[in-house]
């Protein structure tokens, strides 16, 4: 299976203290925007409800913008976790091309649920968001090789499924005047992935 690149050694371990502290304030934050939205969450007013000094918030996220890409990448890691491991369709144990469909529809709706936390995490000075899609895109990969589609080549068409998939959400969370996806067009866009999967895919 292929597998993400990552550098060589070990990073160095988090100290215990500021450990508690990043959960803490992550959980603190959660709880923030499930009440007020994410518009109420600033800096300020983390340190204030979590307890700690402004210069522990500012050091850890550096940003405003930093705390919702520490939610992200929270969550990033518990997604990738279920596409590793977890139960099929998404996880191991599916058809590769059961697995495809699954992962669009899920990778979508992840996206959708998090879509006012990932717009947040847009730095104003950098408005094109890293995300995970090279991870998207190994994986999609792996799945077209095991579906046996190897022509056109599956790197390249990888490329391009995982952009089908990020690429408008990117695109809609760079403009603050759109409203929230609703349950209609995370379910037309399931249904589009799902079409364009089995036509690649169909002998």
């Amino acid at each position: 299976m292929d597998r993400p690149v990552v550098p060589f050694g070990r990073p160095r371990p988090e100290r215990a203290d500021a450990a508690r502290n990043r959960a803490h304030l992550l959980e603190v934050a959660r709880a923030m925007i499930a009440e007020h939205g994410v518009e109420k969450l600033t800096m300020d007013a983390l340190a204030d409800h979590a307890c700690l000094g402004k210069g522990t918030v500012f050091r850890r996220f550096g940003t405003r913008a930093g705390i919702f890409r520490a939610l992200i990448d929270e969550d990033e890691r518990a997604f990738q976790q279920k596409v590793m491991s977890g139960p099929p369709p998404l996880g191991p144990g599916a058809d590769p091309v059961a697995r495809l469909i699954a992962f669009g529809h899920e990778r979508i709706t992840f996206l959708a649920e998090r879509h006012a936390i990932a717009r947040a995490s847009l730095e104003r000075d950098d408005p094109a968001p890293a995300g995970e899609g090279n991870i998207s895109r190994i994986h999609l990969r792996m799945l077209l090789i095991q579906a046996g589609l190897t022509r056109p080549d599956p790197g390249p068409l990888a490329v391009q499924l995982a952009s089908a998939l990020e690429g408008p959400f990117l695109l809609h969370l760079a403009d603050p005047g759109r409203d929230d996806p609703d349950d209609t067009a995370i379910a037309l866009l399931s249904t589009s992935w799902r079409f364009l999967i089995e036509r690649l895919t169909r002998p």
